[in-house]
């Protein structure tokens, strides 16, 4: 009788390891199958700081499609770059920023919408002060010669009058305003095709307007030796 409950109790004992073993495998094989629908975590390269990264393509639609990005320098105590909703304006992304106490926002189109990309340059009261001063000492030349009107001499020929704002941006000795031409003006210079016509007239609602011909120069895609081919051809009022 002794032997047969021995008996009894080694096949419980044998019949409990086999329970455990098949709950422990079913477990892992669960675990297991639950790990493969997730994605990878790459260590070297397709992850940073343990997270997990988005494809190229789908992570670039998402960003371009919900937010935009700019880049605000100049007179704010924040610069760098700022995302922004679709539909925000120039003021949403210097408002971020932090203006400074010298910035000077009424040379600003704080009401432009922004576009993605864009660079912001909110420009200083000591900038402008420059940039008046350096235009104040660029001698304009007349539009014709004024000597002999000057002297009252008989039968000098008028001078032509000077090269003032004419509608549409165009002076009267054909000369485009930078800070009044539109595209269709814009496009008449050599080298400026629509897109960049368009940069300039952005660059201008973004940042006031231009206070020497120079301040071309900043516009993207404009560097000194296109400079050089339309400088005669431009001018500022």
């Amino acid at each position: 009788m002794q032997l047969e409950k021995r008996h009894q109790l080694v096949l419980l004992i044998i019949a409990a390891f086999i329970l455990f073993g098949a709950g422990y495998k079913y477990a892992l094989i669960k675990e297991i199958n639950s790990a493969g629908d997730k994605p990878l975590v790459m260590s070297a390269g397709g992850a940073e700081n343990g997270r997990e990264v988005s494809p190229a393509g789908e992570q670039g639609k998402t960003a371009g499609s919900g937010e935009i990005v700019v880049h605000v320098v100049g007179a704010v105590q924040k610069p760098g770059l700022y995302r922004l909703s679709p539909g925000s304006r120039v003021g949403d992304a210097v408002h971020q920023a932090g203006p400074t106490n010298d910035s000077a926002l009424d040379y600003l189109n704080l009401a432009a919408p922004l576009e993605d990309g864009r660079q912001i340059v909110v420009p200083s009261l000591e900038d402008i002060k420059s940039r008046q001063s350096a235009a104040a000492a660029v001698p304009q030349k007349p539009a014709g010669s004024v000597g002999a009107v000057a002297s009252g001499l008989p039968g000098a020929a008028p001078a032509s009058p000077p090269a003032y704002a004419a509608p549409g941006g165009t002076g009267s000795a054909g000369k485009i305003n930078l800070n009044t031409a539109g595209t269709a003006e814009l496009e008449k210079l050599p080298g400026i095709g629509p897109a960049l016509a368009q940069r300039i007239i952005d660059y201008r609602n973004q940042n006031g307007p231009f206070m020497v011909p120079e301040d071309i120069k900043n516009v993207s895609g404009i560097g000194d030796k296109r400079f050089e081919q339309i400088k005669d051809m431009i001018f500022i009022n």
